[in-house]
């Protein structure tokens, strides 16, 4: 039976929340706490029992968020300031040829975003298709576009990347299924919504790169490819691996269970990317000369990025924690099991509602997360949560237009007036979501 005092709550709740946002331009981390005070006034909780809630949702969600978002974006500011995701894209736009040049910067996009932020990896990135541009004279959208498609994937699909760690986080998800099927799901999304509409759009929309002084030279001082593979692929494959041998395609009792409790801390998340933070201290700062002040300075400033999300993250507990302690989130299940709607199809909309009309994906993810949280049947299998995790990341990556910083980062970097970045930016992100969430609800249907 609906329970329309608690329907309206978390209607007037969001309402509150966009209209703070995009009205009051107020911060996004104190309107959605706003917002969930809201939620818990119009449902009827007392007022120590809100912050009470508030307080419950923050601890528990942040345990764990902020450690991962804080180890990998030292991790991520040191292969960027060793000159290692420039080296990685190198190579691979070297090994492809300029030929098939839109293959190779997808590939690069997809997995230089892993460590390092979206648009800190396509402005330190940028240069090269310029560079391809340049030497090609066609359109810079043709290597523009499979770059922005790699990097938006992987930012939105993979962990560690604060997204996908935030909705995980909140949904009680593994973060080794997620990372495992943000791979599955983002290598068809990235060939479609990257170098095939890039091929198509190049045609439609001539750009030319910008005119320089001069060229950046390719340094020969880059770290060495095979190195920043192997260093990325540390936390990957330690939190898959813990993931699968954890799972039940292992037997009770092939693996002694001693071996398998430190096989579990080892390929934990938090020290998966502790030995990924050592390795890469060590392999591309102090053997490479980096000073140790140099190094702190660089992880230090690491941080200031990593605040906000964690915060963001925090208030989306605490959101979700109030949907659960009113009894929303179990009047709203229910009344889905009953009418037969998707939970699937219900999390992607509620992320796309709040992505259009707010712009920022990270706060869409999170609040599509804290509606559906308390939706979950607690039978629910780790892999219907980690095909639940890329649904929210697929909603919350589609129509970037004006009101996402993402947008004006676009046109400004690609030369490219309002009208082409809709044509170009805008529509590859909308084909992203969409091409994320049907692989999704077929992958559904199959497991």
């Amino acid at each position: 039976m609906i329970d329309y005092t608690l329907i309206s709550a978390v209607v007037i709740g969001i309402i509150v929340l966009l209209f703070l946002i995009l009205k009051l331009r107020v911060q996004a981390f104190i309107a959605l706490l706003i917002a969930s005070i809201a939620v818990g006034v119009i449902s009827g909780m007392n007022p120590s029992e809100i912050i009470k809630t508030m307080q419950e949702g923050m601890g528990n969600t942040l345990g764990f968020v902020a450690m991962v978002v804080g180890l990998g974006a030292m991790f991520g500011a040191i292969l960027e300031h060793s000159g290692g995701a420039e080296a990685l894209a190198n190579f691979l736009v070297n090994k492809f040829g300029e030929k098939n040049a839109s293959w190779a910067l997808v590939i690069a996009g997809f997995f230089i975003a892993i460590p390092v932020f979206f648009d800190v990896a396509f402005i330190i990135l940028v240069p090269i298709i310029y560079s391809l541009q340049r030497k090609t004279k066609k359109s810079l959208l043709l290597y523009g576009i499979p770059l922005l498609a790699g990097l938006a994937i992987t930012h939105a699909f993979i962990p560690p990347t604060p997204g996908p760690v935030a909705v995980a986080d909140i949904l009680k998800a593994d973060l080794g299924w997620v990372i495992l099927f943000g791979f599955i799901i983002g290598i068809p999304t990235a060939v479609i919504s990257g170098p095939i509409f890039g091929k198509y759009i190049a045609n439609k929309i001539f750009v030319e790169a910008p005119q320089l002084t001069l060229d950046k030279l390719i340094s020969e001082e880059f770290p060495p490819v095979g190195v920043i593979f192997s260093i990325i692929g540390i936390p990957i494959l330690l939190i898959v691996s813990n993931t699968v041998l954890n799972s039940t395609l292992f037997s009770e009792g092939l693996i002694p269970f001693e071996v398998k409790s430190w096989l579990k801390m080892i390929g934990h998340p938090f020290t998966a990317l502790i030995i990924a933070n050592m390795v890469a201290w060590y392999v591309l700062g102090t053997r490479r000369n980096f000073t140790k002040e140099n190094l702190l300075k660089i992880t230090t400033k690491s941080m200031e990025p990593a605040g906000i999300i964690i915060l963001l993250t925090g208030a989306g507990g605490v959101f979700k924690q109030v949907l659960v302690n009113t009894g929303t989130g179990e009047m709203l299940a229910n009344y889905f099991a009953n009418e037969g709607v998707s939970i699937l199809l219900f999390a992607f909309l509620a992320a796309v509602i709040v992505r259009v009309l707010q712009g920022s994906s990270t706060v869409a993810m999170i609040t599509a997360a804290g509606i559906t949280a308390p939706l979950l049947a607690a039978d629910i299998s780790e892999i219907d949560k980690a095909l639940l995790v890329i649904a929210i990341a697929s909603g919350a990556s589609i129509l970037s237009h004006v009101n996402d910083s993402g947008f004006w980062l676009v046109s400004k970097y690609l030369g490219i007036n309002e009208t082409q970045t809709f044509k170009s930016w805008t529509l590859m992100t909308t084909i992203l979501s969409v091409t994320g969430f049907v692989s999704v609800f077929i992958f559904s249907l199959i497991l």
